[in-house]
């Protein structure tokens, strides 16, 4: 039956397969495989998510933006636990987590979303993430696609990333990506300044973009143009104030 499934998912794909990888339509594929409203594939490494493969529509982008800049969600708990993780009514969970993640992912229309690793042995690279508008669980037969779609997807992200320089991302990653290297050099800025590890440093980083109503990019660039600093002191706001991130309308990518 999983054979079944890959050779229709690849089918699909070979459908307008044009030269490298094809990042938009593999998750054009997601979501069509699963009948969801949005797909969107996320690599992460040490549990830190490093940028947005591809999405389908402006909804599964913001859950993709919202967990980049937040730090949780369903890909990033997927990644951590190496297992599914779904949430079939997230505005009525029966266990609140992502507290953070949730009010603007249901205010953006997500009425149920999930999570899936990709990992090809033992090498993990991120998660699948797929949302529906409406919500309800996953049938078996959707969470079996979701499976073999996410076993997919990361072959072929391993694929494209195998010839890449170690420690550096992949041409064709890079080339359709949303990688924020400004969070990661602000990361490594706030290191230095705090004598702490680039994990603990982007822990900081978040929570000072969150409390103040920044995107997280935002609030890097502010330290990566030393309008921002992070000591002993505390942090610093930066000048002049840039624009909040969270507006009326809910969370707004700035």
């Amino acid at each position: 039956m999983a054979g079944e499934r890959r050779r229709r998912i690849l089918e699909l794909l070979a459908q307008s397969a044009g030269p490298g990888l094809e990042t938009t339509r593999l998750c054009d594929v997601c979501a069509e495989v699963t009948v969801m409203s949005g797909a969107g594939i996320m690599l992460i490494s040490g549990g830190v998510p490093r940028g947005s493969v591809c999405t389908t529509d402006e909804v599964s982008a913001l859950i993709e933006r919202l967990q980049y800049d937040l730090g949780e969600g369903p890909c990033v708990d997927a990644y951590r636990q190496d297992r599914a993780v779904l949430e079939a009514d997230l505005a009525h969970p029966t266990q609140i987590r992502w507290p953070a993640f949730r009010g603007p992912a249901i205010d953006a229309g997500v009425g149920a979303v999930f999570g899936f690793p990709l990992q090809v042995g033992a090498v993990r690279l991120g998660a699948l993430n797929l949302y529906r508008a409406e919500a309800g669980p996953l049938s078996d037969e959707q969470h079996a696609d979701a499976l073999v779609m996410a076993d997919v997807a990361a072959q072929a992200v391993l694929v494209a990333q195998a010839g890449a320089p170690p420690g550096q991302v992949a041409v064709e990653l890079e080339a359709v990506a949303e990688f924020q290297y400004v969070v990661h050099q602000a990361s490594g800025m706030v290191a230095a300044q705090l004598e702490v590890s680039v994990a603990h440093a982007l822990i900081r980083l978040r929570a000072y973009a969150f409390s103040h109503g920044l995107a997280l990019a935002l609030a890097a660039a502010e330290v990566v143009a030393r309008r921002l600093r992070f000591d002993d002191r505390g942090e610093r706001d930066p000048v002049p104030r840039p624009r909040a991130a969270r507006g009326g309308d809910g969370w707004a990518v700035v």
